[in-house]
């Protein structure tokens, strides 16, 4: 009796021994699966046909925009404003009215000199008509020469004299051209300087409104000296290619 219950009990210690060995065994190999690497997902591969060409090669630089041509449009005569032709900022061209002055004390100085032209072309024609008679009476022996050379020098006299008339008239109608005050060149205007009303002078310091030529506009900017000599080198070949953009890079403003 003793016998089978040894051999019960080895029995019984043999099961439980390989249990434990088989609970090891199956416990160890759980974290090892857990461990192993994930499989590398496989890399699409596009075939293409190599090409040896070339390539644009840009450099940065930060840049200003500079207007061409900025004008102060200036009065060269005094006189009171009666108009004014422009909005600020509106796109105008060269020989466009901008403003104008009163224009009648001008004329008038026109007119004046008109009349004291057309007087001295009347007694100019009755100088020549009394030099004729004079030479005809001269030839005749009826008049001296001394009275025949006094007419002469009248006539002289006047003809010179409508030549100066002749300058102050094209002086006067220079005058009252300037009652325009047109753009000098093609731009946009800025801010008003003076109003209807007000009495413009040719010292004003602020003028009467400045004109700036945006169309075309030049870009200032600076590169690195150390790409001189590229820039250089390219530059002997023919011309370059500069791309300019807004300030936040998003728009291009020109291209030269």
């Amino acid at each position: 009796m003793r016998r089978k219950l040894a051999i019960v009990t080895a029995l019984l210690v043999g099961l439980l021994a390989t249990g434990a060995v088989v609970a090891v065994r199956h416990g160890s190999s759980v974290p090892t699966a857990a461990l192993s690497p994930a499989p590398t997902p496989s890399v699409p591969v596009v075939a293409g046909v190599v090409s040896s060409q070339d390539v644009p090669i840009y450099l940065r630089g930060v840049g200003t925009v500079i207007a061409y041509n900025t004008v102060l449009v200036r009065s060269q005569i005094q006189g009171q404003i009666t108009k004014i032709a422009f909005n600020e900022g509106q796109t105008v061209h060269a020989g466009d009215l901008l403003a104008q002055i009163d224009p009648r004390p001008y004329q008038a100085q026109v007119d004046q000199v008109t009349a004291t032209r057309d007087r001295d072309q009347a007694q100019l024609a009755n100088a020549q008509a009394n030099l004729g008679r004079y030479t005809q009476l001269g030839e005749k022996g009826w008049a001296t020469p001394q009275l025949v050379e006094t007419q002469t020098a009248q006539v002289a006299q006047l003809q010179s004299a409508i030549k100066a008339d002749e300058a102050l008239i094209e002086a006067a109608n220079v005058q009252l051209g300037y009652t325009r005050l047109t753009s000098p060149i093609d731009g946009v205007t800025g801010v008003r300087q003076v109003d209807v009303g007000n009495i413009i002078h040719p010292t004003d310091p602020n003028g009467l409104v400045v004109v700036t030529q945006i169309e075309p506009i030049s870009v200032i900017f600076s590169l690195p000296e150390t790409d001189l000599p590229k820039i250089q080198e390219q530059m002997a070949k023919g011309p370059l290619t500069v791309l300019a953009y807004s300030q936040d890079d998003t728009a291009r403003s020109a291209l030269h």
